[in-house]
């Protein structure tokens, strides 16, 4: 049709508006595939938004949380406690949380990952008692249910002094070559040395912490290895054979959490104004379901018989 309009010098009204509708057809089109494409553009941006905000972190998170294999029975998990609980202002439901202050060989539970719990119960007269529960581990895309029972609990400054080298003193000494205690009584040899109690090799420094069997002494509550546990485990700054309650000279460990009720610490202060302080240093030993927990025996109110894990 354009190459007859240049021969043309005028245009037939119906060869005019045969042109006109040749030209008017591509455009209506054209104007479609717009309005297709930006709807098109549009439904793409609002399902990335909705998917960034909620389905794939969930999504990602329940993928990565099956991937993540559960703790077995007997791993020791020492973290440092973020929330402190004070007995004349705790309440059951109350939220505690805890980071964990060595990464745990042969896991995924990486240094700085989150244990999470609550306060189950708290009491003042006749006994000034707090019970907790801690069930939740949360690493960086994944979470894990978890039920543990107390080995070892130490006040902030233990947790502090046993931090601070020996022989920061002398001449040359860095943190990386120091000899500190742990708490319990071990020292560490830094700097090419083992972990050591008296003559004897116990176990060996790591960043932020040492690894060690866990050990057991005639006499005392806690356990050695527990089931497949025999592996050198995490300790950070307490003993491998550390058990019991450091610098809590007013609180008492009724229930470690072994035994039924399983998972749940309790402790009983001697005054009211009792409190866990932020920053405390806990050695807490992952439990077997509770379906294998011992119950408690007659006579044993929670579980006096055995302070300790």
């Amino acid at each position: 049709m354009r190459r007859l309009q240049r021969f043309l010098p005028w245009h037939p009204p119906a060869w005019k508006a045969a042109l006109n509708a040749q030209q008017s057809v591509p455009a209506r089109f054209a104007g479609r595939a717009r309005v297709s494409t930006l709807s098109a553009v549009v439904l793409l941006g609002v399902t990335l938004i909705v998917c960034s905000l909620q389905v794939c972190p969930s999504l990602a998170a329940q993928s990565i949380s099956r991937a993540v294999k559960p703790l077995a029975p007997g791993t020791i998990l020492p973290v440092s406690l973020d929330t402190a609980v004070h007995w004349n202002h705790a309440y059951p439901g109350q939220r505690i949380r805890a980071t964990v202050m060595q990464s745990i060989p042969g896991t995924a539970i990486h240094r700085g990952a989150r244990l999470e719990g609550e306060v189950i119960a708290v009491t003042q007269a006749p006994q000034h008692r707090l019970v907790l529960r801690f069930t939740t581990l949360r690493l960086r895309h994944a979470q894990l249910p978890v039920a543990v029972s107390l080995r070892a609990m130490a006040s902030l400054l233990e947790v502090e002094e046993a931090e601070v080298p020996e022989d920061m003193a002398m001449r040359g000494t860095v943190p990386e070559n120091a000899t500190t205690r742990q708490i319990g009584g071990q020292q560490v040899y830094r700097g090419g040395g083992p972990v050591a109690e008296g003559m004897v090799a116990v176990g060996q420094p790591v960043a932020y912490g040492i690894l060690a069997v866990p050990m057991a002494h005639p006499g005392e509550p806690c356990r050695a290895s527990v089931g497949d546990s025999s592996s050198p485990q995490a300790f950070w700054v307490f003993s491998s054979d550390a058990c019991g309650l450091y610098g809590y000279d007013h609180l008492r460990l009724e229930h470690a959490g072994r035994s039924r009720p399983a998972g749940e610490i309790v402790f009983t202060a001697s005054h009211p104004n009792a409190t866990l302080q932020s920053g405390s240093g806990l050695l807490l030993r992952v439990r077997p379901p509770d379906s294998t927990a011992p119950a408690l025996p007659s006579g044993s109110e929670m579980g006096t018989h055995q302070q300790a894990d």
